[in-house]
Order: C-alpha cells, then sequence, then structure tokens
C-alpha cells in the first residue's frame, strides 16, 4: 500500500511540474509578444490558458480520487494538499501570462511607446525562480525553496523602477497614458508570478519539514 501511494505522489509531482512548464513557457511567449506586438501570439497564449486550467482540474482530481481509495494518514496528507496548494498557485500564474497576452491586444500593432526593458528581466527571474522551486518540489529540498524566496525582493525592486520609471514617460508626456498604463499593470502581474512562486516555495519548505516558514520576503 505505502509503494503503491509513493508512486502515486510521485506521478502527481510529474504532473504538477508538467503544469509549472507550461506556466513558464505561456510567461516568456507574453513578454515576446510585448515586445514584438504580436497579437496572434498574444491569441494563442490566450488558447494555451485552457490548457493550464484544464490541467489543474485534472491535478486535483487525481487528488480526491487519492484520498477516497489510499485513505492517506497525516504525513500522507501533507503530500497531496501541498499539491492542491501549489496548482492553485500555478492556475493563477497562468491567469497573469494571460493578463499580459491582452494588454499586447489592448495595445494593439502599433503602440506609441516601447515596454521597459525591466519587464523581460523581471520575466526572465520570475521564470528561473518558477523552474527551480519545482525542482525543490520534486527533491523536497527545503534549503533551496527558503533561497528562491529570498529572490523575490529583486523582482519587487525591478518593479518599482519599472513603475517609475514608466509614471515619468507619462508625466513627460500625458498623450501616452492610455499606453503607458497597461504596462504597469504588465509589470504588477509579473511581480505577481514571483510571489506566487514563493507561496509556492513556503508550502514545499512545510511539506519537507512540517512547519511553514515565515520568510522575510517585502510585498509591494
Amino acid at each position: 500500500m505505502r509503494e503503491s501511494f509513493g508512486e502515486h505522489i510521485k506521478e502527481l509531482n510529474n504532473e504538477v511540474v508538467e503544469m509549472g512548464e507550461m506556466v513558464s513557457a505561456a510567461t516568456s511567449k507574453s513578454i515576446e509578444a510585448l515586445k514584438s506586438h504580436d497579437i496572434e501570439k498574444a491569441r494563442q497564449i490566450i488558447n494555451d490558458d485552457l490548457l493550464v486550467n484544464k490541467k489543474r482540474w485534472q491535478i486535483e482530481e487525481r487528488c480526491i480520487n487519492l484520498i477516497a481509495l489510499q485513505q492517506p494518514v497525516a504525513t500522507d496528507l501533507r503530500d497531496i494538499i501541498a499539491v492542491l496548494n501549489i496548482i492553485t498557485e500555478l492556475e493563477r500564474m497562468g491567469d497573469y501570462a494571460e493578463g499580459i497576452a491582452k494588454i499586447v491586444i489592448l495595445l494593439g500593432d502599433d503602440p506609441i511607446i516601447r515596454p521597459s526593458v525591466i519587464l523581460p528581466k523581471m520575466a526572465e527571474i520570475a521564470n528561473s525562480m518558477l523552474k527551480r522551486s519545482m525542482q525543490a518540489l520534486i527533491n523536497k529540498d527545503a534549503k533551496l525553496a527558503n533561497a528562491i524566496c529570498t529572490e523575490d525582493d529583486e523582482v519587487d525592486k525591478l518593479y518599482e523602477q519599472a513603475y517609475h520609471e514608466m509614471l515619468m514617460q507619462m508625466v513627460r508626456d500625458p498623450a501616452i497614458l492610455s499606453k503607458a498604463t497597461p504596462l504597469i499593470w504588465a509589470a504588477h502581474n509579473l511581480e505577481r508570478i514571483a510571489d506566487r512562486v514563493t507561496n509556492i516555495c513556503e508550502r514545499i519548505v512545510f511539506l519537507a519539514t512540517g512547519s511553514m516558514p515565515q520568510v522575510n520576503v517585502s510585498k509591494y
């Protein structure tokens, strides 16, 4: 019974990692679409978000069936609850990437300002955090998870820089207000993706140690 349960948990974690890869790809593509004004790519990201949502419900259904059929004890439940929490965070991250894609469509073919060069850097860090959080999940690596949490501060600082940069552009030229404001929304979405990764890492620490960490992460 224990061997069977362990195999089910391993399969669940692999499904979570697959979902994480889907979200990571969506985040990267959303920034590419924003930089190149690629409306067609943006529409594809929006369509693909349905697959992310579907993946979440498939994993959740497997978790429920596992609880019903295996009747896990307290330590086993910790694994299942961690998965349920993590897929919820991943689905929201997918929504943030979808939101950036919708901003691309809102801006249209010829925006009058270019996105801040800070945004791709924010996306790069957030994606790196996400990918390594999936490694921490597979290995139940509390040390790695805690280290990833601290990186959120860098994303927060970049968000503040991007916000002030675009705000100053609007002060200098109020005519660009309708084009610059959605870029601030995009920066905010990237900042929230990184925040969600920290939530995942906190859950991994709980999974590995049995106690929920109080990480020192700034929330803007």
